[in-house]
């Protein structure tokens, strides 16, 4: 089947597909004579098996990992246990450090008048101007920051 055919299949889309063969993720699909790629079953379970994974918020590395570990059947189990258990402790620590944003950003809002004043807490905590700024840092919201920049740059 071609590509868009292995996107309906698959629920991955067809630039998604060719993201997942140029970072080899997935083989390079073979390709017809006229030059279209080309999928098969398993080329489609593999697909469908990335977006479950992808679903449950693994990562590229992860789902390599994961993947390798799938059509190895002489793998122990506890190896795909540790990398899922592994995940789940660094999705905790995700939604640690967002409900700590979300409590110091509730505290702005809530210390904003919403009305016609030029005031506002919100802007001048955003802009360094307060000492509110200091009740953001302690509440996580710099170091989710810090995380968010060193992610982009993986």
């Amino acid at each position: 089947m071609n590509i868009g055919q292995a996107a309906r299949d698959s629920g991955v889309s067809a630039k998604m597909i060719r993201y997942y063969e140029a970072t080899g993720l997935i083989p390079k699909a073979a390709r017809s004579y006229s030059g279209y790629r080309h999928y098969d079953e398993r080329a489609i379970h593999t697909l469908r098996f990335i977006r479950r994974a992808r679903a449950v918020g693994f990562s590229a590395v992860q789902i390599k990992k994961l993947l390798s570990l799938w059509q190895d059947r002489q793998r122990p189990a506890r190896e795909v246990k540790q990398l899922a258990a592994e995940h789940l402790t660094e999705m905790k620590a995700r939604i640690s450090e967002l409900e700590s944003i979300a409590q110091a950003l509730s505290q702005l809002i809530a210390h904003c008048h919403g009305d016609e004043r030029q005031e506002c807490p919100i802007l001048d905590t955003l802009a360094g101007e307060n000492s509110t700024k200091e009740f953001l840092e302690a509440h996580g919201a710099s170091h989710m920051h810090a995380r968010a920049r060193r992610s982009r740059t993986k």
